[in-house]
């Protein structure tokens, strides 16, 4: 009797936990091709995918699968052989859901999204990062209706960006494959992975295409033409292949976003987003934003923080924000507009006299919760703001005109704002970037001249020392107008110089490695280093009346390791093509969340989703952040209107940095 009864219970298990699903192309010329097709449910894991069941399709594509895994720590995926050279995947996420459809589009999404986990022909990877990977699936395509998801078919998506036709060009480059399969057998050899090896099959190919997307755009667009089962598609053949999701919603439709400067990620994968200005103005704004890992702004539900937020003191927030090891969320005030004395963080009426009042805020990422009442005092208007490996707090603190002790290097020692240590500098050196350097208590400064460059720009070394004061180690005069810096594994210094549009690379012990440009570089601001140790950077185009930057751009450089540059080129060479990796309009005039023009009401159209950029970050799962800081058109944007709209996320194009890791 205990025997059936736990037969029973274990066969209700397996029955509680069902998928009904259909295997369906966008053709109808070939029916044949979704009859009786090995459908495969798996569960990624670090090393190989385990299967939980399999079964085949009937004659209308239809199957049913039961298994006694209904969730996963993981991932579960679905895949389907067509053909030898045609595998489609469907992501499903953590949970079973009971339908699934597997199509052309569910595996241009679970491509593109698993592209940094499919290197080995399955996917495969940590459990944090895949999961989300999974939610970037999810915002491509819809696992169950396996149609284009709402996020890519609506603004800021849509036909604002050609992302939308350009993944159904995709799905239609998939069908071609899957009906003729001489073309398969043409188009794999193209898409090669990063060693030179030919994919098994195309969703390794499109993994690998995600990668490396400048592969043959004129060639594969051509081949995505000749079957229109996906319409509308792309027009006309972009520049390159790149899925991009672009995000403007902060949680509250009054109060947009304005600036976006930079952003970074707590051990849960939310995203903490540093918020320049109000949104149709030149002045401070007191609220920043948090995302949960897809890019949907944090609500609230089961205890997680709310976007947008205005607490801890924030006024004016600037480049600066981080989050440390113990998930302490810190931001830079920086201020802006006038009059000083209301949208300056250190000139708030009845606070404390002198340079710093107010300067940094922090905030509990598990809940959102502020940490500081009214920010902490010491440095004055923080741009960079950065933990060390000891969890000391690095600041540059770019200070005022004429304004005597506000400018330098601060340092909250095991990051307690308490216990600070810095050292001035003139404020015409204006510290703009700070890179804790890996395994030191120690750190590069970058001296930016001025925010517009009017002064000398300089690369320096700050160390702690052992009775924990702050010693300046190295400074050297080096290009103009410099902004942000990063290290890589070796402890290299990579800078960006935005007045001579290079960026610039020095060894550890301080000896310039090299200047460089190309891969579509103009204006660079933002910089930071892959897994691989390759330099990815960001660009904000010209600081010049009359430049209108409507070509916003993505470059990236070979780094330090030289196993993970292409065949044929060095440190420092441009790995992205001369136009950079750009997002293109379809057509339709970017409009701000509330649905204005975005330039405001009446204003007129501006076709340039992607903008001047101030910052680019590499979240868990390889999908690249690049930050909308100002809008196009610099004669407005100095004068009045400067607040870009949002961030662009380019799907599983980087290999993900080391401490994104999360158990």
């Amino acid at each position: 009797m205990l025997c059936a009864i736990g037969l029973y219970l274990f066969l209700g298990s397996a029955r509680g936990a069902e998928l009904n699903g259909q295997l369906n192309l966008a053709t109808t010329d070939h029916p044949d091709l979704i009859q009786d097709v090995a459908i495969t449910l798996y569960e990624a894991t670090e090393f190989a995918p385990v299967a939980l069941a399999t079964t085949r399709t009937g004659s209308d594509g239809l199957f049913h699968l039961e298994t006694g895994r209904a969730t996963s720590a993981s991932i579960l995926f679905l895949s389907a052989t067509v053909t030898d050279q045609v595998r489609l995947l469907t992501v499903l996420g953590e949970t079973l859901p009971q339908v699934a459809t597997i199509n052309e589009m569910t595996s241009v999404a679970a491509s593109y999204a698993m592209a940094q986990f499919l290197r080995s022909g399955q996917i495969a990877g940590n459990a944090f990062r895949l999961r989300i990977a999974a939610m970037m699936s999810a915002n491509i395509a819809n696992p169950v209706t396996g149609e284009v998801s709402a996020v890519l078919s609506s603004p800021p998506n849509a036909d604002q960006t050609n992302s939308f036709r350009l993944t159904r060009s995709l799905a239609n480059l998939l069908n071609l494959c899957a009906v003729a399969p001489s073309y398969a057998k043409a188009l794999l050899p193209l898409l090669t992975d990063e060693r030179g090896q030919v994919p098994a099959d195309t969703a390794i190919g499109l993994a690998n295409l995600a990668r490396n997307p400048a592969v043959d755009p004129d060639l594969l667009y051509l081949l995505s033409s000749l079957r229109q089962g996906y319409a509308p598609a792309l027009s006309q053949a972009p520049d390159q292949w790149s899925i991009t999701v672009k995000l403007n919603n902060t949680g509250q439709s009054d109060i947009p976003f304005g600036g976006v400067a930079n952003v970074d990620w707590d051990s849960y994968g939310y995203a903490w987003v540093a918020n320049n200005v109000t949104q149709g103005t030149p002045n401070s704004t007191k609220y920043n934003v948090v995302l949960r890992p897809d890019g949907k702004p944090a609500d609230g539900t089961g205890g997680e923080p709310v976007s947008p937020f205005a607490s801890g003191g924030l006024l004016g927030v600037g480049w600066g924000v981080s989050v440390d090891q113990k998930d302490r969320v810190w931001f830079g005030n920086f201020g802006w507009g006038s009059p000083k004395d209301l949208y300056y963080p250190s000139q708030t009426a009845g606070s404390p006299s002198g340079a710093g009042t107010g300067s940094v805020s922090t905030f509990d990422a598990a809940d959102g919760s502020p940490l500081s009442d009214v920010g902490y005092f010491g440095p004055y208007r923080v741009q960079a703001i950065e933990p060390d490996d000891w969890g000391n707090i690095w600041m540059a603190s770019l200070g005022d005109t004429n304004v005597a002790g506000g400018s330098g290097v601060w340092v909250f020692r095991n990051g307690n704002p308490d216990d600070s240590v810095s050292a001035v500098v003139d404020w015409e050196d204006a510290p703009f970037g700070v890179a804790p350097i890996p395994g030191q208590a120690a750190a590069w400064v970058t001296f930016s001249g001025g925010l517009a460059g009017e002064h000398q720009s300089s690369i320096a070394k700050y160390a702690l020392t052992d009775t924990g004061e702050l010693e300046q180690r190295f400074i050297a005069p080096v290009g103009d107008t410099l902004k942000v810096v990063a290290t890589d594994f070796a402890g290299n210094a990579w800078f960006a110089s935005q007045g001579t549009d290079s960026v610039f690379a020095y060894s550890p012990d301080g000896e310039q490695l090299g200047e460089f440009s190309g891969g579509g570089i103009d204006g660079p601001w933002g910089i930071t280093v892959d897994g691989e140790g390759n330099v990815w950077v960001a660009n904000f185009g010209d600081l010049a009346i009359g430049n209108v930057f409507d070509r916003g751009r993505l470059s990236k450089l070979c780094g330090a390791n030289p196993a993970a540059c292409p065949p044929g080129l060095a440190l420092g060479d441009p790995i992205s093509p001369e136009t950079g990796y750009t997002l293109p309009s379809e057509g339709a005039p970017v409009l701000l969340s509330n649905g204005d023009p975005l330039y405001g009401p009446g204003a007129p159209p501006s076709f340039a989703p992607m903008m001047r950029q101030t910052s680019v970050q590499i979240d868990a799962a390889g999908n690249v952040w690049t930050i909308n800081n100002w809008k196009p058109r610099f004669d407005v944007d100095i004068l009045s209107n400067p607040g870009g709209d949002g961030i662009v996320i380019f799907v599983g194009l980087a290999t993900p940095p080391p401490r994104s890791q999360r158990i």
